[in-house]
C-alpha cells in the first residue's frame, strides 16, 4: 500500500506498525517505548508522524480513551465499543451492537452515522466498584 502511494516501507515504519499490533490498543508513548527497545534511534516525532500516516493509509485507527494521547489499534479489527475503568484505568470492549438503539435514533433523528469505532464509554469496571 506504501509503495502504491510512491512511499518506502522503511524499517521504522515497519516496526511501528508491528509495535500497533503488538500492543493492541496503545498510545504513541507507549509505542515508542516498544520501538525503541528494537530501535533506539527511533523518536518520538518519527513516531506520530507514521502514525498519522498509518491511519491515512487506514493501516491503524485511534480512538481517545482518556484526556491524555489518543488511542492506536490496527485497522480492520471488527468494530467494537470501549468501556474505559476511571478507577483502574482497564480498558474492556463490547460489540457495537449496544449502541444500536442510540445510533439508530441519530440516525433517524439527526440524519447522524455514529462512528462506533471511536466510542468510549467511561464508569467503573466491576472489579473496582466492588472494592469499598
Amino acid at each position: 500500500m506504501l509503495r502504491e502511494r510512491g512511499l518506502r516501507l522503511t524499517p521504522q515504519r515497519q516496526l511501528i506498525l508491528e509495535a500497533v499490533h503488538e500492543l493492541g490498543h496503545a498510545t504513541p508513548e507507549q509505542i515508542h517505548h516498544t520501538v525503541r527497545q528494537r530501535a533506539a534511534g527511533v523518536n518520538i516525532t518519527t513516531v506520530y508522524r507514521t502514525l498519522e500516516l498509518l491511519e491515512d493509509l487506514r493501516l491503524v485507527s485511534h480512538t481517545h480513551l482518556s484526556h491524555g494521547s489518543p488511542t492506536y489499534h490496527r485497522a480492520g479489527e471488527d468494530q467494537h465499543v470501549h468501556l474505559v475503568c476511571r478507577d483502574c484505568g482497564s480498558i474492556d470492549e463490547v460489540d457495537p451492537a449496544v449502541m444500536l438503539p442510540v445510533t439508530e435514533q441519530l440516525q433517524r433523528d439527526r440524519n447522524f452515522r455514529v462512528d462506533v469505532g471511536h466510542v468510549s464509554l467511561f464508569g467503573v469496571c466491576g472489579d473496582c466498584k466492588e472494592q469499598p
